[in-house]
């Protein structure tokens, strides 16, 4: 008997960021007859395209991709917006015989669609981001106590005080993990993973990434909470005249990895991953999991 779409095989693919997961996920994906789940913050923004690293049209057009350029980046996005959507493409792709394989680095987007996060209320009505972002640290700290929720320890820090109303509760309500699932991590040293990072942004600045940001910049500007991500938020002073393009690029890098380090804090207190090195290693767990 076949599983059911819900219960069919998935698998996951996430680390830090520039750690090759568009590589490798591409390679499983044609290997596997598989199509590909996005999850990322910004992938789902049209127009994101240079400085999220976004998949390009021909890899796209050999394998199919999902939650990507589903929204604008003056538009909330968020971790039950994927969760629902993520849940869907996976069912419509199984249903099809194929293969679904979620890839990213964002991890509550992840964890959320894995552990079946509860969002009820809060994140499914009116608390999105961007409505949270223009709220002062006392009227955020006001809806956690309404809502009943606990208090973060750097309650004066904006983003922990979101990131709670967000989740509404969600972490203590984790479920276990997805049925028939396996989840790859990408395992890669810091001086590696730097040197990945550099010549990544290096690509970006030869393929017109300052183009994209100016682009961005005038028809959204820079508050909105997209424009938050590292490509765009490290050169808006060199936009605005007040630093070098050399100044630019090293504050990218910098943004980078130190978003790669939370990246790997996160991903590090799950003990279901599988972490690997290279294709040879993802090849043979997937293999062994797909024929079990």
């Amino acid at each position: 008997m076949e599983p059911k779409p819900d219960h069919a095989p998935l698998i996951v693919i996430l680390g830090p960021t520039g750690s090759g997961k568009t590589a490798l996920s591409l390679e499983l994906a044609h290997r596997f007859n598989g199509e590909i789940i996005a999850a990322d913050s910004r992938t789902v923004y049209v127009g994101m395209d240079i400085g999220t690293a976004k998949p390009t049209h021909a890899e796209m057009a050999h394998v199919p991709h999902h939650l990507i350029d589903v929204t604008t980046p003056d538009k909330p996005f968020n971790a039950y917006m994927f969760q629902q959507a993520a849940s869907a493409a996976i069912r419509d792709i199984s249903r099809r015989n194929r293969l679904p394989l979620v890839v990213g680095g964002t991890g509550l987007y992840i964890d959320a669609l894995l552990y079946e996060f509860s969002f009820a209320g809060g994140m499914a009505e009116e608390a999105t981001r961007s409505e949270l972002s223009s709220r002062s640290v006392k009227e955020l700290q006001a809806e956690i106590s309404r809502c009943g929720l606990e208090m973060p320890a750097d309650l004066l820090n904006p983003r922990r005080l979101i990131r709670v109303i967000e989740r509404n509760g969600a972490p203590a309500g984790r479920g276990p993990l997805r049925p028939n699932t396996v989840v790859l991590g990408l395992d890669i040293d810091r001086e590696e993973l730097r040197r990945k990072v550099e010549r990544r942004v290096d690509g970006m600045v030869d393929n017109g990434l300052v183009a994209e940001v100016r682009c961005l910049a005038e028809a959204y500007g820079w508050e909105v909470p997209a424009m938050q991500a590292p490509a765009y938020k490290s050169f808006r002073k060199y936009i605005g005249g007040d630093a070098t393009l050399d100044e630019a690029k090293q504050l990218f890098v910098q943004m980078d990895m130190q978003y790669a380090k939370r990246q790997k804090t996160w991903f590090k207190r799950d003990p279901t991953i599988h972490w690997i090195s290279n294709m040879e290693e993802a090849v043979d767990i997937v293999t062994t999991f797909l024929n079990k």
